[in-house]
């Protein structure tokens, strides 16, 4: 129905031209950019057409004569006192012939079967229905490793690097007590140091209530200094829980 028209119009007995539905929008996957980057990948760079520029050969490098043929091995010297070979056989002289052994093959062979030991059949594993046969060691599933003498003893060079870590410790705690004795410096006892610890977390736990208890909407600048206010000690007290964490041995300066 026309809006501009009254509703007993006579245009409106007349049937509007009905309009095509729009068309849905073309599916696009959300893999094609990957397809299409894996697809770039795969391909070899310069396979058919070449380098993009050829070097060209420098004109100091031309062909010069006699640079191809081959090169012959230095002449040797010919000494006739050298040993001669062996002379040929003559055509009269003929091979020793009839010799015969008196082993028994047929019983020599039996007696070794016999008394040999039989041999293992190779460990194998079959990983499909199709019956494709792998070998077993070299597939992970033999636990040799464990079996060795020297499996889950600690290296010799991580031995060393602890006693080298040690002394080192110890060469440091030694020059800090030396220097603390000349600056009167005090080392926290792990109790003193678990209450600072203690007391430091129960501060951060009234703050983070304190900010827990603030309005939604902050709308006055007071409210918003004192927003920042407990940020910056929450802050601050997170800094101080982690360094006394992080740190066992704590100096401080003697009043």
């Amino acid at each position: 129905m026309d809006p501009t028209c009254p509703s007993e119009c006579i245009y409106n007995l007349i049937p509007s031209d009905l309009k095509e539905p729009p068309q849905p929008p073309r599916y696009i996957s959300i893999f094609k950019a990957t397809v299409k980057d894996d697809m770039q990948k795969a391909k070899t760079a310069m396979k058919t057409m070449g380098p993009a520029k050829v070097e060209v050969p420098s004109p100091k490098d031309f062909l010069k004569k006699h640079s191809k043929e081959k090169t012959l091995p230095p002449k040797k010297k010919f000494d006739r006192n050298m040993p001669k070979k062996p002379a040929v056989p003559l055509r009269t002289d003929h091979p020793v012939m009839g010799i015969q052994s008196g082993k028994n093959f047929i019983n020599t062979n039996a007696a070794d079967v016999i008394m040999g030991v039989a041999k293992k059949p190779k460990p194998i594993y079959v990983d499909k229905r199709t019956g494709d046969k792998h070998d077993v060691e070299p597939s992970g599933l033999v636990p040799k490793y464990i079996n060795k003498k020297d499996y889950g003893v600690t290296p010799e060079y991580i031995c060393r690097r602890n006693e080298e870590l040690k002394k080192a410790q110890e060469e440091y705690d030694r020059y800090i007590q030396e220097n603390l004795k000349k600056a009167a410096m005090k080392r926290l006892s792990d109790e003193e140091r678990e209450a600072v610890l203690q007391g430091l977390k129960k501060n951060w736990e009234e703050v983070h209530k304190e900010f827990q208890s603030l309005s939604v909407f902050i709308d006055s600048i007071p409210k918003k200094i004192r927003k920042q206010r407990l940020e910056e000690e929450m802050k601050q007290l997170e800094h101080d829980i982690g360094v006394i964490e992080k740190h066992k041995i704590i100096y401080i300066a003697n009043k």
